[in-house]
């Protein structure tokens, strides 16, 4: 379980003091958390997600909670950030950042079906318009600087076909300029475990702790690699086109973007493959069960590098 801080019941009581949110009931650790831990709160006046920020940058978390309360505070389907008495959504406990948001009803799908794609399609093109008028900033922790720098740290680690590969990919990457592209805020880590369904409809959109200031379409082609391919590296067309179009219809791409498109997909596939090939070469201490499968990504890549994509 990832649960890197615990938490006991008067600390948590105490800690409660600060929201109206009424008197504690219950919790539980979360266990599908890698980055940070969280609990499930249940109070008397509601149901909520404790989170405890055990790794990313304090200065970037307030970017991460004004951008959901800004998002749901306009209709959209994602968590709102509780407010202590004293207006603060970010606060601290047991020596760690932690903020604690409403709990949204609904569950993550591991074998999304049309309607639920197109929800997704739907759900992220909102995003990407009603982000537009949000006024913080934060770079993207893991574009083109960190590509790179993670590639350099696992070339000397992997065989020789994988280096191959690696470097070949940069190279093709080093045309790509992201800045050139629409910019605004993008969630960046859209997978299926980060949207909540009940049946068929979307309840809601959560963990925006990768958000950030990139290119829109990278966004897109980020969620369409999680939600519209198969285990065997190749893409379900009837997913890919429920989505693209759903997306379409709440925001139209330019056509800088559909030049770019196919190098935007590798992007987006280079990037989680890295990522996850650099956990399994380097694990960190309490990693070993969520480690995963670098190779999925890294067939979703070859399948970009060989096949040119549906147009926009």
């Amino acid at each position: 379980m990832s649960v890197f801080t615990k938490v006991s019941y008067n600390e948590l009581r105490d800690f409660l003091q600060q929201y109206p949110v009424g008197e504690l009931i219950g919790y539980q650790g979360i266990g599908e958390g890698i980055e940070n831990t969280n609990y499930f709160v249940d109070t008397s006046d509601g149901r909520w997600v404790l989170t405890l920020f055990e790794r990313l940058n304090y200065d970037d978390l307030p970017f991460f909670l004004g951008l959901m309360d800004h998002l749901a505070s306009r209709g959209f389907t994602g968590a709102m950030p509780a407010r202590t008495h004293e207006g603060k959504n970010l606060v601290t406990l047991n020596g760690k950042p932690a903020a604690l948001v409403h709990r949204l009803t609904g569950q993550g799908v591991l074998f999304p079906n049309l309607a639920q794609s197109a929800a997704v399609g739907s759900a992220l093109g909102d995003l990407h318009v009603t982000g537009l008028s949000y006024a913080g900033r934060c770079e993207n922790s893991r574009g083109p600087a960190w590509r790179e720098q993670t590639a350099k740290a696992l070339l000397s680690r992997v065989d020789k076909d994988t280096r191959a590969l690696i470097e070949d990919e940069l190279k093709a990457q080093s045309k790509l300029n992201f800045a050139a592209l629409p910019q605004g805020v993008i969630h960046a880590d859209l997978f299926r475990d980060n949207v909540l369904f009940v049946d068929d409809r979307l309840t809601g959109v959560i963990d925006f702790y990768y958000a950030c200031n990139d290119a829109l379409i990278y966004d897109l082609a980020v969620t369409l690699n999680d939600w519209c391919f198969e285990t065997n590296g190749h893409p379900n067309a009837a997913r890919w086109t429920a989505m693209t179009d759903a997306y379409r219809a709440r925001r139209e791409p330019e056509e800088s973007e559909r030049a770019a498109w196919s190098l935007v997909l590798r992007a987006a596939a280079l990037r989680f493959w890295l990522s996850r090939l650099y956990d399994w070469t380097f694990p960190r201490e309490g990693d070993v069960v969520h480690v995963k499968d670098p190779d999925q990504y890294r067939r979703i890549l070859e399948h970009h590098r060989n096949t040119a994509p549906p147009a926009l």
